[in-house]
């Protein structure tokens, strides 16, 4: 019976593969991209543990490929942009002191994208 899962190439190792390795001799480039769809004969299939641990012969470029499945993480941009959002909902405003509606030109709002908007500093 042949196992659904399909193992890392690398000798003695039995984990599970997760990437594909393929190698460009033309371009001296090994590159390393999420588990092909199906067994390749000249594709190399290594575990989380190895593909980690890759490196290539001295003069070749390894190339890193991902699936775009995971999540990108939040830059600090995007965190500082959430803090920013989240001070100013916080601070209370008195809108019917405001002339024109509550809509006047805020002098620390630089700019907008979207719903949220980017604050100058105070200081």
């Amino acid at each position: 019976m042949v196992s659904p899962v399909r193992r890392c190439s690398r000798t003695a190792c039995g984990r599970p593969a997760v990437a594909t390795l393929t190698y460009v001799y033309a371009d001296s480039t090994a590159v390393l991209g999420p588990l092909a769809t199906y067994a390749e004969p000249h594709c190399y299939d290594l575990c989380a543990e190895h593909s980690e641990r890759l490196t290539a012969p001295r003069g070749w470029e390894v190339v890193r490929l991902t699936d775009g499945s995971a999540p990108a993480g939040p830059s600090g941009d995007d965190l500082e942009a959430l803090a920013n959002a989240v001070r100013e909902a916080a601070r209370p405003h008195d809108r019917a002191a405001e002339p024109g509606g509550g809509r006047s030109a805020n002098p620390v709002e630089a700019g907008r994208r979207g719903h949220l908007r980017v604050l100058r500093s105070p200081e």
